[in-house]
């Protein structure tokens, strides 16, 4: 337990309740000092909630597999062709 800190949060509900019932935001110490309203930080948080996560879907897991069979396709028939020609 943790004595003597206190922190901002905001709470966002979530829309679709089947997995996460609530997403908690820990606002810096300084977050509502700079002259951010509170309608702008729920704004924020629900953008977060219905954006992906950075990164995501760029990648195709796919394609790793593919990528490693060549890859090892191809190091074996190096290997095979370096062990006939000596």
């Amino acid at each position: 337990m943790v004595k003597g800190v206190s922190r901002q949060v905001i709470v966002v509900h979530a829309p679709d309740p089947k997995l996460f019932e609530q997403a908690i935001f820990i606002l810096k110490d300084d977050a509502l000092g700079e002259g951010v309203t509170e309608e702008q930080l729920l704004k924020e948080a629900r953008k977060l909630l219905h954006s992906p996560e950075p990164g995501m879907g760029k990648r195709k897991p796919y394609l790793y597999g593919a990528v490693w069979a060549a890859g090892g396709s191809l190091l074996t028939g190096l290997v095979w062709l370096l062990t006939v020609l000596v």
